[in-house]
């Protein structure tokens, strides 16, 4: 079974059933998601939507966003950047999509050979040689054969296994929140982005499919960022008093805050962890090595590792131990390259400081070196011999057999 149906979860639903596995995802949440961070696939990600057969989906429902302003306080625009620069692989990528609306297109493709349970979450689980036993929240109780924690940064699956979260958290310095408003800004396929050095903080509006309404996000410098990430009312106040005095469009984007249907803050943080597996238990996506936004590779990351854990169990006979160990193995570079360029550019949007390390040297070779790392930094196994069917078979999962 998975836990979380964002996007890790509904991706390895997906690639399980294509190798012949029986799924079930259970999301606490009482239906998916809509809306939230504009995500982009980069690289092999965009090679791992080719094989779902999803590339059409997924680009029917993108963004459509032609590039990249960034401006002064006046609006005066200062840097440009295109959606077709580096081949699409860019600042603003040429796959570029809402998280909801990618969550819909990988849920619509699984909903038919995938057991979805919403409103409810892992309570308790106790494993041994044969199986993982699941108590949920619900007062159900059931047996499966592997346990997969894709449950996002504040896993609950990560702490109940392996240990609080603050021993795997590493918070980057900033706070990120973002909220739609209505699209009296004027934007049209354009994302504008206004930052004050001095201060860290920055405002940003991104266009979105529906023209009437805009993506706005906020960064602030915030190494002492204590919030509860899920008390709301506390964490509008925190970005009320740390955006006051921000100019350019800020007070317009401020005055939606009550309004809005979707808000989110949290800390820019990664998770770093020796391993992502115990027992029948694996984690994916950021429940296991979450790269920051920073970094613009969460995503990428959690395709490519749902491709990459269920090719692996599948091509160890189900062996959890082999499987998990193979697809560690495989991923771990291509982590280590996405932290490490989140972790540059946190440093780019620090409060510069008389005591503050200078800056690297973004234009050198060592950097673009790194940059195709974080980006094509691993091979794609075809799991020649593994069984793959597109058009999963049988009906929905009602029994705990299968992972």
């Amino acid at each position: 079974m998975v836990a979380g149906a964002s996007v890790a979860g509904p991706a390895l639903a997906h690639w399980l059933r294509r190798r012949g596995a029986e799924v079930t995802v259970v999301e606490r949440a009482p239906e998916l998601r809509p809306g939230g961070q504009a995500v982009d696939a980069r690289g092999v990600a965009r090679e791992v939507i080719g094989r779902m057969g999803l590339d059409a989906a997924v680009r029917a429902a993108c963004t459509d966003t032609a590039g990249a302003h960034t401006v002064d306080a006046d609006g005066q625009v200062l840097e440009t950047f295109r959606a077709d620069d580096d081949g699409g692989d860019g600042f603003i990528a040429d796959i570029e999509i809402l998280r909801g609306d990618l969550s819909q297109v990988l849920y619509d493709d699984t909903r038919e050979g995938v057991e979805y349970i919403f409103g409810d979450r892992i309570a308790g689980l106790a494993q041994d040689a044969d199986g993982v036993d699941v108590v949920f929240a619900g007062g159900d109780r059931r047996r499966f054969d592997l346990v997969v924690g894709a449950d996002g940064l504040h896993s609950e699956l990560r702490a109940m296994v392996f240990g609080p979260h603050e021993r795997f958290l590493r918070h980057l310095g900033h706070v990120l929140a973002f909220y739609s408003v209505p699209n009296e800004f004027g934007l049209d396929r354009w994302l504008l982005e206004h930052q004050d050095q001095g201060s860290g903080r920055s405002v940003l509006l991104r266009p979105i499919q529906d023209a009437t309404r805009a993506m706005a996000m906020f960064y602030l410098a915030a190494a002492d960022f204590d919030v509860d990430h899920r008390d709301i009312a506390a964490q509008k106040a925190l970005l009320r008093e740390r955006m006051a005095g921000l100019g350019w469009s800020a007070p317009d984007v401020l005055a939606h805050l009550d309004d809005t249907p979707d808000f989110y803050l949290d800390q820019v943080a990664q998770v770093v962890m020796d391993r992502w597996s115990s027992g029948r238990v694996v984690l994916l996506g950021d429940a296991a090595f979450s790269s920051s936004p920073m970094s613009g590779q969460g995503t990428g990351l959690a395709l490519v590792g749902a491709y990459v854990l269920a090719g692996e169990l599948a091509a160890a006979g189900w062996d959890p131990g082999a499987g998990a160990a193979r697809y560690e193995s495989r991923m771990r570079p291509f982590v280590e390259a996405n932290q490490e360029i989140g972790r540059l550019n946190a440093r780019t949007r620090d409060v510069p400081g008389p005591d503050a390390e200078p800056l690297p040297d973004f234009t050198g070779e060592w950097f673009m070196e790194l940059v195709g790392r974080a980006i094509n930094g691993i091979e794609l196994p075809d799991y020649a011999g593994v069984p793959d069917s597109a058009a999963p078979a049988g009906p929905p999962v009602t029994s705990p057999a299968g992972p």
